[in-house]
């Protein structure tokens, strides 16, 4: 069978070159793999966008969704192409769930006091973390120079879309495999809720990193990659986990 096509798409106050070290993993391995600049406008639209982008790549899919874009990948990820979803440091709600709910479900994020907000012409208010919060609220072991770096190219959020809720009555990944990776040390997505989402959608690998913060993907590229490697693996033999 033809190796799937690794279709990653980054979350809030991020871009797409937050897995440049994990595309890096990618190539060395021969895997296709798009990097997908996600639009951050909300939920709906953002799905549309991402399934766009599927519409474009041929053959199988392994779709990879950190933080925010754990929430559109769920939403686009029902697509015929799509044979596993990787959730990292993600969110996987349910129907009617919101990034901003599932946050504050079980205690621990500190992200609503990093964060600052403003108004913008298009209504509504996009949100940044405010840049002297960036690297111990998301990317606590980075290189601090590349904290710094991260901090000034990320990406605003519409504020809507984090309180927009998934429509899809049935979220991919109660119909694909799943496998999550997350740190015990996620100040933004406690890591008691990402427990509970990865135990609901019954995941095929749970990987917890000691110590891990946030920004997994910049921080701890190896493991993300290994655990996309072994989803890749395991529906590379026909669109399901190997027996």
């Amino acid at each position: 069978m033809p190796t799937p096509t690794v279709v990653l798409v980054h979350g809030a106050f991020a871009d797409s070159s937050s897995w440049n070290e994990v595309v890096a993993r990618m190539d060395e391995d021969d895997v296709p793999v798009v990097a997908v600049a996600n639009p951050l406008r909300g939920l709906a639209e953002d799905a549309r966008y991402l399934s766009d982008v599927l519409d474009a790549v041929a053959g199988e899919v392994v779709l990879v969704g950190h933080c925010y874009g754990g929430m559109v990948i769920t939403e686009a990820g029902s697509r015929d192409a799509v044979t596993a979803l990787v959730y990292v440091s993600a969110f996987a709600p349910d129907h009617g769930e919101s990034a901003d709910e599932l946050s504050r479900r079980f205690p621990g994020s500190t992200l609503g006091d990093t964060v600052a907000r403003y108004p913008v012409r298009s209504g509504g208010r996009e949100l940044v973390v405010r840049r002297e919060a960036f690297a111990d609220q998301l990317a606590a072991d980075v290189p601090r120079p590349l904290a710094a770096a991260m901090s000034v190219t990320q990406r605003p959020v519409a504020e809507g879309a984090l309180s927009d809720t998934v429509e899809s009555t049935v979220p991919a990944w109660r119909t694909r495999p799943s496998w999550f990776v997350y740190g015990d040390a996620d100040r933004s997505i406690p890591t008691a809720v990402l427990r509970f989402m990865a135990d609901r959608a019954d995941a095929v690998v749970r990987r917890v990193l000691w110590d891990g913060p946030h920004a997994l993907g910049v921080s701890r590229p190896d493991d993300v990659a290994d655990v996309i490697l072994e989803a890749v693996a395991a529906v590379g033999t026909g669109g399901r986990p190997a027996d």
